[in-house]
């Protein structure tokens, strides 16, 4: 039996919720018509999906005031990234900035910004801190590929901007920068397209795609970038080699190679 879609209301209050873990609503959230506007709906479907949200103690919705976060999730890489199983990354670094190499892309914005409070906690800034912001959309001969917004500390980012940004990976640029890129920490989850992430990947909103969360840091163990980046699955693929290791009672699977691959 074929999987029932989701309500379109559940749809927009997954969406809404995504952008409330990552902090964009700092400020309050887009009021009704807004939303409407964005996701093409009625309002009787953006008010059930803020309706659920209130419910879960997500958003606060007082006449006069707006809608507001209440103990909004703040995304970080810290200590309880501790509990999510680390990969070991391997070439994946060399990996990346070869595909950067092989496909075009295309820079929407750059600029520097203060620091939010989950930028700052992942890249071990104080919350209002500077830094670039680079948000990019990189595309095959098949069309767009990803979507990937890059947060990199103010002091390090200095050396490149848009210019830069649109003719080498931000790896390479990193290094010639004369940072020595250490090690990578990465998370791979599922995230819905909203309308800005749809209109730039060419996908209908609400379609799955491929999150990845990447913290960079340099040989000091200093991060140096933050990495949120949206894929579209039917065109890009994680591939991963294990291997048995261990005595007979205690063997584990471990990944000897990493490879991000085009589909």
């Amino acid at each position: 039996m074929s999987q029932m879609p989701l309500p379109k209301y559940h749809q927009i209050y997954l969406l809404l919720c995504e952008q409330l873990a990552e902090g964009r609503f700092a400020d309050g959230l887009p009021g009704e018509f807004a939303l409407m506007e964005e996701f093409g709906v009625a309002r009787v479907t953006v008010r059930r999906a803020l309706e659920k949200m209130a419910a879960d103690g997500l958003i606060s919705r007082e006449p006069g005031r707006g809608t507001r976060p209440i103990g909004a999730p703040v995304a970080s890489i810290g200590q309880g990234a501790r509990d999510v199983q680390r990969a070991n990354l391997g070439g994946l670094l060399e990996n990346l900035v070869s595909m950067g190499l092989r496909t075009s892309v295309k820079v929407i914005d750059v600029q520097t910004v203060t620091a939010s409070a989950s930028v700052a906690s992942a890249l071990q800034l104080q919350p209002g801190d500077a830094v670039q912001k680079a948000v990019r959309v990189r595309s095959t001969r098949e069309g767009p590929l990803s979507h990937i917004t890059t947060y990199v500390p103010a002091d390090v980012a200095r050396k490149f901007g848009r210019r830069e940004l649109a003719r080498k990976p931000i790896l390479v640029l990193l290094e010639e920068s004369g940072v020595q890129v250490g090690r990578a920490h990465q998370t791979i989850t599922a995230r819905l397209a909203d309308a800005t992430l749809a209109q730039h990947l060419d996908v209908s909103v609400g379609s799955a795609l491929l999150a990845v969360r990447r913290l960079v840091y340099d040989a000091n163990e200093r991060p140096v970038q933050w990495l949120h980046g949206l894929y579209r699955p039917d065109r890009y693929a994680y591939e991963m080699h294990l291997s048995r290791v261990g005595g007979i009672d205690a063997k584990v699977w471990v990944n000897k190679e990493l490879s991000a691959q085009f589909i």
